[in-house]
């Protein structure tokens, strides 16, 4: 990942590849190493691992990824490398990893857009001596519920780590009509740059939220539209049934200048239920992608 367009210098990478992949390749320090080597306009370095039982057996999954700015569903300038030692066939795994991306990678949004490329994958040895995962089932469920927690975690600290990001958004859609019109209401609401904008000042402008599920696309009824803003400062409604509320502006402000914002929307018409992940939109942002080539 980088410019666009620019040719890459292979002869480098491949006077480098015999040392990336000597001894330090198989140590702690190494995934160390490569979790940094992959940043580009990211501020941390994203790393995970979780453990589960499957078949009787501990097994380990772990993660190291990068992704900053460009990022939105579908492509993003992503990468991310899952490992595991879960025995499981080359078919399950795949089914896991395509079911996974969809709730985790796929729900974040930083800036809106996408990028020429992205990558996700994940490789598994079977050293954790589990019966080998080759069908659906108790244990295929068991290692979809590690890869999905563990992915959305890595996602979230990618939304949180935007460009010029000071606030993880967290939008909760519950109520809709199926879980795919809630994720299309909250996809539209984490990439609203009015919204992203809003959070930036610490501005509890719920117009701003109605506005982006309105041009979600998305049939709603907004007279059953409830709003509210929540951090760990405390959680304010600011509209209930479609109508705006009077509200403690102060409380609101304090509410939204925690880093950690979400917004809890009540749509009151089915079950249907879904969370996107994404972030503010800030000066430093304009100023990193101002000067990004020169």
């Amino acid at each position: 990942t980088g410019v666009i367009g620019q040719t890459l210098n292979v002869a480098v990478i491949e006077q480098g590849m015999p040392e990336l992949c000597g001894a330090a390749a198989h140590t702690a320090e190494g995934s160390d190493a490569a979790a940094h080597a992959i940043m580009t306009t990211d501020t941390v370095k994203k790393e995970l691992a979780v453990e589960t039982v499957i078949g009787g057996k501990t097994v380990r999954m772990g993660g190291i990824a990068k992704g900053s700015g460009m990022i939105h569903p579908n492509m993003g300038t992503m990468l991310c490398f899952l490992t595991t030692d879960c025995a499981i066939s080359p078919e399950m795994i795949k089914s896991a990893l395509l079911e996974t991306v969809q709730v985790s990678f796929n729900r974040i949004s930083v800036d809106g857009d996408t990028s020429t490329n992205d990558t996700c994958c994940v490789l598994a040895n079977g050293l954790a001596g589990n019966p080998v995962i080759t069908e659906k089932g108790p244990d295929y469920d068991a290692f979809v519920e590690a890869l999905r927690a563990l992915c959305v975690e890595l996602a979230k600290k990618m939304a949180s780590d935007g460009e010029g990001a000071t606030h993880l958004i967290t939008c909760t859609v519950t109520g809709a009509r199926s879980e795919q019109s809630a994720e299309t209401i909250a996809k539209s609401v984490i990439g609203s740059a009015l919204t992203k904008a809003a959070i930036f000042g610490a501005d509890a402008n719920w117009g701003r939220v109605l506005c982006a599920m309105g041009y979600s696309g998305e049939d709603f009824d907004p007279d059953k539209v409830d709003v509210a803003f929540q951090s760990q400062a405390g959680s304010v409604q600011v509209c209930a049934k479609g109508r705006g509320l009077d509200f403690d502006e102060e409380l609101a402000k304090k509410v939204l200048t925690e880093h950690d914002v979400t917004i809890a929307i009540a749509m009151g018409e089915g079950d249907g239920a879904c969370t996107c992940w994404g972030c503010d939109l800030t000066y430093e942002y304009v100023k990193i992608n101002g000067d990004y080539r020169t």
